[in-house]
């Protein structure tokens, strides 16, 4: 069952959500982004962009890997294209790789973090066993799309402001136009545009709205702040040791 995909598999072997399976990759992953992050912070530049870019490398491959994979197993569809939230964010990380943009490093800290954190602690790959290669390429993906603009924050190499949210905003509305149209073409719910899939917290908007797509324009603001937040109170510390 290592190659089987979360469609074909049996029911009954997979885990639980903050299951002992779920929370183990979880605990792995703090620790290794607070040392990888710490790390980071205090490389050279030099150092730094080799991390960045084994890092971006790294992301690229395990996207690209399961894409082969599916492909041999003959169940590639419009689906695995790379058009959800952490799909595009894997395009802006391979964008920042070879051009530095402020707009898009801002998206990626405050949609890109948010977005595989969410995917990491409401996994919907939980039907897949723990020794499957599906389940190990979805949560190692999203905790490299957490790390990649975690060390760019660590680093000060971005520094959010309250001035590059609407930027940041005015991006993926950009990018959900259309990919709101694909999936109406391509039956597909890329971003979870046309669906919340059970188990996403945009379902509580479906239940108690009637649509979850109420939940974009509620949360995103909240999760912006509460990203936002730290960042203020760094940069408040600093002025009064001043």
């Amino acid at each position: 069952m290592f190659f089987v995909t979360k469609d074909n598999i049996p029911h009954g072997v997979g885990f639980s959500t903050f299951g002992a399976t779920h929370l183990l990759w979880l605990f792995g992953f703090l620790i290794c982004a607070v040392i990888s992050a710490y790390f980071y912070k205090k490389s050279t530049f030099k150092t730094r962009k080799i991390m960045r870019l084994t890092l971006g490398i790294s992301i690229i491959v395990v996207e690209m890997l399961k894409n082969v994979v599916v492909a041999q197993l003959g169940e590639f569809s419009y689906g695995y294209l790379p058009f959800h939230l952490c799909g595009i964010n894997i395009l802006l990380v391979t964008f920042d790789l070879f051009k530095q943009s402020d707009t898009v490093r801002n998206f990626l800290y405050y949609f890109c973090i948010p977005g595989a954190m969410l995917a990491l602690l409401f996994p919907n790959w939980t039907a897949l066993p723990c020794m499957n290669f599906f389940n190990i390429n979805s949560f190692l993906i999203h905790m490299l799309l957490v790390l990649y603009p975690l060390w760019l924050v660590a680093g000060e190499e971005v520094k959010p402001t309250i001035k590059t949210m609407p930027k940041s905003l005015a991006l993926l509305v950009a990018i959900a136009i259309p990919i709101y149209f694909l999936n109406l073409a391509w039956g597909t719910n890329f971003m979870f545009l046309m669906d919340p899939e059970s188990g996403n917290p945009l379902e509580l908007f479906e239940k108690l709205l009637g649509s979850h797509l109420w939940g974009f324009p509620i949360l995103l603001p909240v999760v912006m702040f509460i990203l936002y937040l730290p960042i203020l109170i760094k940069d408040k510390m600093k002025n009064k040791i001043k």
